[in-house]
């Protein structure tokens, strides 16, 4: 007796299928990359801009207003107020150098209709050098 055994063929999937499913995850591994690459940019951005922040509050000190479009160290702005003995601390912050400019102060009056309300002068104080910043010096005249 002859058996004819016939061969069942399991369903595969053909090349094409799997090469489009292996450039889909391909274009998919891109964009997390490029999201990726991109959040990681940012962040470098934001924490060196938060170590600047701190280095330009070594700015805002009382005379900084009288430096005027010049270029100044932070050592040349704190020495009036501070005693710095040590060599290392006072090298560091003459390296600390930023382009100051101050626009006209700007006057705020109360509404005409209010009697007697406070009068204020805001300065706007902008440190310039590899991130750039603003910072504004609100100063209350009269109540």
């Amino acid at each position: 007796m002859i058996y004819l055994h016939q061969k069942r063929l399991r369903p595969a999937f053909t090349i094409i299928e799997i090469l489009i499913s292996v450039i889909i995850l391909s274009f998919a591994i891109i964009f997390v990359l490029k999201v990726h690459t991109d959040n990681q940019e940012q962040i470098v951005y934001i924490s060196e801009r938060n170590t600047l922040s701190l280095e330009d509050s070594l700015y805002l000190s009382p005379n900084i207003l009288r430096y005027h479009k010049e270029s100044k160290s932070a050592y040349a702005v704190l020495e009036k107020f501070f005693k710095i003995k040590e060599q290392k601390s006072r090298e560091i912050l003459k390296q600390n150098e930023r382009d100051i400019f101050i626009p006209e102060e700007i006057t705020i009056l109360p509404p005409q209709e209010i009697q007697g309300g406070p009068k204020s002068t805001v300065n706007e104080i902008m440190l310039k050098g590899k991130h750039s910043a603003i910072y504004h010096r609100f100063k209350l005249d009269s109540f």
